[in-house]
């Protein structure tokens, strides 16, 4: 059989049936440790993500490898963070590594339920400080329905920065399909929430915000107090936007993770 040709599939195999509302939820994992890196958590943070049964989930800070970690923690993973997140819940997973240093490297990780086509780490570091990323997947959902592209975002902790990145997000933007299905979420360290006005021209809308006026609050965890995290979207629908700062997210990490239903 030559490669260009296709085997025929089993009668009794029939087609997945078409998906057009989904479950997003983002979170930024700390390494795997409680506030202050008090204790390893990442097994309780695992049951926690699973318990969301979210069909998307935009991972923030995980780890891809740590060679001193596994010899003081017991629990810890003999595969990369994302990959232990992802469990046999997501079986397609993205990693976008960011920071590099001589004991391992974090960064952004996608899980999905869903087909990632292709993805690739867009470097947004700015020289001489934080290293950080903006990790681009693209998904295909079953049936005929388009690509939906699906951005995790992680940006610096200063205004200029931030700034810097999030024009670089936008120039991302703009050469997707005027007509594609975006969604743009992570932790966007916007804690004088100007992000909002620098990405309204490339037509993402805050779900939070469109819902009920400003974006979460979801730091720190145990008291939300700054507007950090984000969920934006393009030529989508938007629903029930939850801040999940309850137990046992608010003793989990230090940012309370967020969700949203989509609708294609």
């Amino acid at each position: 059989m030559s490669m260009s040709e296709q085997p025929e599939a089993p009668e009794q195999l029939q087609p997945l049936a078409a998906v057009r509302r989904f479950t997003v939820l983002t979170v930024n994992t700390h390494k795997g440790f409680t506030a202050l890196n008090r204790r390893f958590i990442l097994p309780e943070l695992r049951e926690a993500v699973r318990a969301v049964s979210a069909d998307v989930v935009f991972l923030q800070e995980v780890h891809g490898t740590h060679e001193r970690h596994p010899q003081r923690y017991d629990n810890w993973p003999t595969m990369p963070q994302y990959e232990f997140l992802a469990d046999s819940l997501w079986p397609q997973f993205a990693y976008g590594r960011n920071a590099v240093y001589p004991a391992g490297d974090h960064g952004n990780a996608l899980l999905s339920k869903f087909q990632i086509i292709r993805h690739d780490n867009l470097d947004v570091s700015i020289s001489g400080h934080e290293n950080r990323g903006i990790l681009h997947c693209v998904l295909r959902l079953p049936g005929d329905g388009p690509e939906v592209h699906a951005i995790c975002v992680h940006l610096g902790l200063h205004e200029a920065h931030r700034n810097e990145q999030l024009g670089l997000l936008a120039r991302r933007l703009e050469e997707l399909p005027k007509d594609a299905p975006v969604i743009v979420a992570g932790d966007f360290n916007d804690w004088r929430q100007r992000a909002d006005g620098l990405l309204k021209p490339c037509g993402l809308r805050e779900v939070f915000a469109e819902h009920h006026g400003k974006p979460a609050r979801s730091f720190p965890a145990r008291l939300p107090v700054l507007r950090l995290d984000r969920i934006y979207v393009r030529n989508l629908k938007a629903s029930r936007p939850q801040v999940l700062a309850a137990r046992p997210w608010s003793h989990l990490s230090d940012h309370a993770p967020l969700s949203v239903e989509i609708e294609l």
